[in-house]
């Protein structure tokens, strides 16, 4: 009997066997993670004049022809600049069965770096969502709004988890692995809404830090660079002064941090909503994955902070301490990885407390 639930990494090597996912040139070592695959960009891109879904009886290939405005080679590094629109053919094509469906959400380092990514399908009606039974292209929008960027092919900014059946815990489920495994570390969770809230910390950590402000006017950051640039030419530090609160000030982008560590079992997945319109006007953690073994320990669910990477919307909004700011989705793997997030695998953000992304030293 096949098994519901979200896809291994076994099963997405397999997959890869099987002709059900493909690929323009041989995958990158550690290119397919426990719950997931990276997407690479392919060898060009197209700047458009705005974001538009193809549409039930279109392929993106048409749309293109009507709204680039420019096509260029990504085989050398270009430079993508903030306020713009691309489309980027990925390497990576899918045939999937009728019984897998995939969705697609930004690489946590991209998340970091504001960059906003959504993948596309050949009459697609909705962003990353890839039905059961399509088979063809995948297609990255990407738009960078805080830093212009240099990517070149082979760059990794969104990722695609395979999925089964139902995978979606109930939340008697999900209270029950609370109770049993630690999911948030908090003696009294807020299981509703489908999932498990998480709040903000806006007491800061060593020397008062809460989060980091992104500068406007800066220079370029290369995504496959890791360690490469100077925090203080990017961010500004935000302390806490004893008030525990922090006003979002609009088209602002913050990087913040979770009061409560978070612990994801090996024989789970989570993803964390990117927006609840009954918690406040703005939008936290584009990138929403959390794989198996994040904060986990052989020794148990030690937990490790989630990330927040924040835009008020329309509005200034204030921010207070413990305030709700999200839910995690918890789903089942069909069955456990190979690989743990942060076991053998060199993970950028295992153990993390605020932390900005892997580009910075």
């Amino acid at each position: 009997m096949v098994k519901t639930g979200i896809l291994p990494d076994a099963d997405i090597a397999a997959l890869f066997s099987e002709g059900a996912l493909k690929s323009a040139r041989p995958l990158d070592d550690d290119q397919i993670q426990p719950a997931s695959l990276d997407l690479r960009l392919g060898n060009v891109a197209y700047r458009v004049r705005a974001s538009f879904l193809p549409g039930p009886r279109h392929l993106v290939a048409d749309k293109l022809e009507r709204l680039t405005l420019h096509e260029f080679s990504l085989e050398t590094g270009a430079v993508l600049e903030t306020g713009c629109v691309y489309i980027v053919p990925l390497m990576e094509s899918v045939e999937l069965p009728r019984d897998i469906s995939a969705s697609a959400n930004p690489k946590s380092s991209t998340g970091r770096l504001d960059i906003f990514t959504r993948v596309m399908t050949d009459c697609g009606q909705e962003f990353d969502k890839i039905p059961a039974g399509y088979k063809g292209p995948l297609f990255l929008e990407v738009s960078p709004r805080t830093f212009p960027i240099v990517v070149r092919a082979g760059s990794r900014l969104s990722q695609v988890r395979f999925r089964r059946g139902n995978t979606v815990l109930s939340e008697e489920d999900l209270a029950q692995l609370h109770d049993s495994e630690t999911l948030v570390a908090s003696e009294t969770p807020n299981i509703s809404g489908g999932g498990i809230a998480l709040s903000i910390d806006l007491n800061g950590g060593e020397g008062g830090l809460v989060g980091y402000r992104a500068k406007h006017h800066s220079g370029v950051v290369d995504v496959d660079r890791k360690a490469g640039y100077d925090v203080r030419d990017f961010w500004e530090p935000l302390y806490d002064f004893g008030k525990g609160e922090l006003v979002l000030d609009p088209d602002e982008f913050y990087i913040l941090v979770s009061r409560e560590a978070v612990h994801v079992p090996p024989g789970y997945a989570a993803e964390m909503t990117p927006f609840d319109p009954l918690v406040g006007e703005f939008r936290v953690h584009y990138a929403g994955f959390f794989d198996p073994g994040f904060g986990h320990s052989a020794a148990g669910g030690t937990g490790s902070r989630a990330v927040l990477e924040v835009r008020s919307h329309e509005v200034p909004f204030i921010l207070e301490h413990g305030q709700i700011v999200g839910r995690l989705i918890y789903e089942r793997m069909s069955t456990l990885p190979q690989n743990l997030y942060g076991s053998g695998l060199k993970s950028n953000y295992q153990g993390q407390a605020l932390k900005l992304s892997k580009h910075f030293r």
